[in-house]
C-alpha cells in the first residue's frame, strides 16, 4: 500500500517543483520589467539632462558671440562718438566766438546815427560808418566760412551777404575812392585858393 501511494506523493513533488519554478520565473520577469522601467527612467534622465546641458551649450555660445559683437560695436561706436564729441566742442566754440563778435559789430553799426554827425567833420564821419561796416562785413564773411566748414551739414546756415554797395569790380569801397578823391582834389582846392585870395587882393587895391 505504501509503494502505491508513493507515485502520487512523487506527483505531489513535483507539482510542488514546478509551482517554486513558475513562480521563480514570475518573480524574474517582474525583476526584468522593474529593471527595464529602471533603465527608461534613467534613459530619460539622461535625454533630459543631455538637452540641458545642450542649452546651456547653446546659450553660452549666444553668450560669447553677443559679447564679442557688442564689444565691437561699442567701441568702434566710442572712437565715433569722441570725433563728434570733439566736433561738436570745436562747432560750439566757434559759434559762440561768431556770437560775440557779431554782437558788438551790431552795438557798432546801431550806433552809426548820421543825425548826429557834425556837418564840418561829414566826410570823417562818413569814413569811419563805412569802415565799421566794412570791418562787421569781414568778420562775418569770415566767421560764416569757419562755421560752414566745421557744420557743412547744418540746417542752419548763416545768409550769404552780397559785395558792398559801394564797391567797384576792383574791390575799393567808397571810403577808399572818397580818400583817393580828396588826395586829387587838394591841390585843386589849394591853387583855387590861392587863386580867389589873389582875385581878392588885386580888387581891394
Amino acid at each position: 500500500m505504501p509503494e502505491k501511494d508513493r507515485p502520487f506523493e512523487q506527483m505531489l513533488e513535483l507539482n510542488d517543483d514546478e509551482a517554486l519554478s513558475a513562480e521563480h520565473l514570475d518573480s524574474q520577469v517582474q525583476k526584468a520589467q522593474d529593471q527595464l522601467l529602471q533603465l527608461k527612467r534613467q534613459q530619460e534622465q539622461i535625454e533630459k539632462q543631455k538637452r540641458e546641458l545642450e542649452e546651456l551649450s547653446r546659450r553660452q555660445e549666444e553668450l560669447e558671440h553677443g559679447r564679442a559683437e557688442m564689444s565691437d560695436k561699442l567701441t568702434r561706436a566710442l572712437v565715433v562718438l569722441e570725433r563728434e564729441a570733439y566736433s561738436a566742442q570745436n562747432r560750439l566754440e566757434q559759434v559762440r566766438g561768431a556770437r560775440e563778435s557779431f554782437a558788438q559789430h551790431l552795438e557798432l553799426i546801431e550806433a552809426i546815427d548820421p543825425r548826429n554827425w557834425n556837418p564840418s567833420d561829414l566826410h570823417k564821419e562818413l569814413s569811419r560808418a563805412l569802415s565799421t561796416v566794412d570791418d562787421a562785413r569781414t568778420e562775418y564773411n569770415e566767421h560764416r566760412s569757419r562755421l560752414q566748414a566745421a557744420g557743412a551739414d547744418s540746417e542752419a546756415s548763416l545768409p550769404d551777404t552780397a559785395p558792398g554797395v559801394y564797391e567797384n569790380s576792383d574791390g575799393r569801397s567808397f571810403s577808399e575812392w572818397l580818400q583817393i578823391g580828396l588826395a586829387l582834389s587838394l591841390p585843386l582846392i589849394f591853387f583855387g585858393a590861392v587863386a580867389v585870395a589873389l582875385f581878392v587882393w588885386i580888387a581891394s587895391r
